[in-house]
């Protein structure tokens, strides 16, 4: 390719670039490491309808950044997380289900020497259908075995690698015998970008319940201490009203000042049985009531919904 196919080329990229980021308000910059051309092809075409992937060189967009920065110094916020292998999916939709899209497709992979497990490795118990000549191979990787059949079994559980810890070639070529393919590649979204604010992915997890939650704990939070150190506050306002008007009640109780809302109170206070007689008879009545309605349905049962014995 000639230098000048070469400039063109990135000419095309910036222009691109700096149209998407103008259009969109939103960005994941996601990691692609493992990450092949048909399964990239598969995730552009889910994302096709509601969002825009980005690849390039990281010089290459440290550099279109760096020109727009001119324009925008919002986007500086970017530069310090384009490092590694990642991308750019823009978009303008709810950034959860976007996100939900991009990790979900996912392919599995077998085990390979020299790679970081991203997860826990466990060699599961069972007949492996292999010959007993290969014992050794599983007592050098402390794998318990036993021979069943004719053939090597596995006893129990093996937590062959744990997450973090790289494959050796012994526990790759020992899953890849079994047949196991223990990891899944895919993209994976490493920082969000949001109409100018930078923040990590895991704060998209948080639901809506839990932020209402948080929010009343800390309105309980500033209501208490306000109340604690008789400072007025909008969080404080109801406990002290309530806490004001109980007052009234108890010094209209102890004078002959009344007042609407303390008159049942103090006729209460004056008389209790006059209380405690009506509760009874109200409850009388609701029974005389009910006896009432089922005697009438017994009646109308004797009635015989007006046919006789051999209609």
């Amino acid at each position: 390719m000639s230098s000048g196919d070469t400039r063109a080329k990135k000419e095309n990229y910036f222009l691109k670039f700096e149209e998407l980021l103008k259009t969109h308000k939103s960005i994941f910059i996601v990691n692609v490491d493992n990450v092949g051309s048909n399964q990239m092809h598969q995730i552009r075409q889910s994302l096709r309808s509601n969002a825009t992937v980005l690849m390039g060189k990281n010089t290459m967009v440290r550099r279109a950044l760096k020109v727009l920065c001119v324009q925008n110094t919002i986007y500086e916020r970017l530069i310090p997380h384009v490092r590694g292998n990642i991308g750019f999916v823009f978009t303008n939709d709810d950034l959860s289900s976007v996100r939900e899209t991009i990790v979900a497709n996912r392919v599995a992979a077998p085990a390979r020497a020299g790679a970081l497990a991203p997860v826990d490795v466990f060699v599961p118990a069972g007949n492996t259908g292999m010959e007993p000549g290969k014992t050794s191979f599983f007592q050098a990787l402390g794998v318990p075995t036993k021979i069943a059949r004719g053939t090597i079994e596995i006893t129990s559980d093996m937590h062959l690698v744990k997450v973090g810890e790289k494959v050796g070639a012994s526990e790759a070529t020992l899953l890849n015998m079994l047949g196991v393919s223990p990891f899944t590649y895919g993209m994976s979204v490493v920082q969000v970008y949001d109409e100018g604010t930078i923040f990590s992915p895991s704060v998209l997890d948080v639901t809506e319940e839990q932020l209402v939650s948080n929010y009343l704990s800390g309105v309980q939070a500033i209501a208490a201490l306000s109340l604690a150190i008789s400072y007025p506050t909008l969080a404080a306002v109801p406990h002290s009203i309530v806490n004001n008007y109980k007052n009234l009640l108890a010094v209209s109780v102890a004078t002959d000042y009344t007042f609407p809302g303390s008159e049942q109170l103090k006729a209460f206070l004056a008389d209790p049985s006059a209380f405690m007689v009506a509760a009874p008879t109200a409850a009388a009545g609701a029974e005389t009531s009910a006896a009432a309605a089922e005697e009438e349905a017994e009646e109308s049962e004797d009635d015989d919904m007006g046919f006789g014995l051999f209609d």
